[in-house]
């Protein structure tokens, strides 16, 4: 179905974040700040979490326990918070391997094939949370540090190339880190570490400290304010395609209607009116249709479109 970008400002994005930090950071509390969120709690963490923020939750023992899980009921949750996505992986190596033993190497790790099977069933996993069941997705990983020649780096705890087909599946991922005292997430990419930012939402954010009494909604209102970047990002563009329109209808009929009597008045509208998105590039276009359609030529010598006519004439008198 095809749909105009205007339609944005109606709908209720869903979004797939990655977060990434130290042990002990605050990142399962930071997911169970999404909007109704169930936890899959493949890290069997959540007893780490304080009372306050914990919510509903799976623990699954296997990844085909998970997926029964999901379909259940979940029509009391919006968000699909994974801790961590670490273990959810090693879930998938145990799944794939007993799918077809070529996926293992002998000593029962796994081969070349097997990560290319693991990385697949990843990308499917998400894509049955966004598509099939609706639900935004907060996926957790731990970070570990990477010596890089003289330099330091956090990267998100995966092994080889699966972490690629990982940050391919999600819109935005941050690094939880102490700044002083405050915590923080920060969504662009730096010397430090490689992020994922979108719709906005860009930068370093403090994460608000919880003592037990506030309100656990830190991405709740970053998915919030998300949508309304995306809104108004749209009303701009319904804007420049309001004005696109005026200037088409102003010389669409100007063209169609021209002669050779008004040819410069067309050419002079054309370069005079104020352009907004392709409306110059379609008007010269129809203008060259127009010309080739009255068979007009341009005379070099007169600088003007004269009828072909016409120029054999000036070239017979010559």
């Amino acid at each position: 179905m095809i749909r105009k970008p205007a339609e944005m400002v109606n709908t209720e994005n869903r979004f797939r974040v990655l977060i990434a930090g130290y042990p002990g950071i605050g990142k399962t509390t930071l997911g169970l700040s999404a909007p109704k969120p169930l936890l899959i709690d493949v890290d069997f963490g959540i007893n780490r979490t304080m009372a306050s923020v914990r919510k509903d939750y799976i623990q699954p023992e296997s990844y085909e326990e998970l997926l029964n899980d999901l379909k259940g009921d979940l029509s009391d949750y919006e968000t699909i918070v994974i801790d961590t996505g670490g273990k959810l992986l090693d879930l998938m190596k145990a799944y794939v391997i007993k799918n077809d033993i070529k996926n293992a190497k002998k000593d029962g790790t796994l081969s070349l094939q097997g990560y290319g099977a693991v990385g697949r069933e990843f990308s499917r996993f998400m894509n049955y949370i966004y598509f099939d069941l609706r639900k935004h997705c907060v996926i957790i990983f731990h970070a570990v540090e990477e010596k890089q020649d003289e330099e330091t780096k956090l990267r998100i705890l995966v092994e080889g190339s699966t972490k690629n087909t990982v940050w391919q599946n999600v819109e935005l991922g941050g690094f939880i880190e102490m700044r002083g005292n405050k915590k923080t997430i920060g969504f662009d990419n730096c010397e430090r570490y490689f992020a994922k930012s979108s719709f906005g939402i860009k930068g370093n954010y403090t994460i608000p400290e919880l003592d037990g009494t506030q309100q656990n909604d830190f991405l709740t209102k970053l998915f919030e304010q998300a949508n309304k970047n995306i809104q108004e990002e749209s009303k701009v563009f319904e804007e420049e395609r309001k004005q696109y329109q005026e200037v088409m209808n102003a010389l669409n009929p100007l063209i169609e209607n021209m002669t050779l009597e008004n040819v410069n008045e067309v050419i002079e509208a054309i370069k005079t009116v104020p352009h907004i998105l392709t409306s110059e590039k379609e008007a010269k276009a129809h203008f060259a249709e127009k010309i080739k359609e009255l068979n007009l030529v341009w005379n070099k010598d007169k600088q003007q479109y004269e009828t072909k006519q016409e120029v054999q004439n000036d070239v017979q008198k010559s």
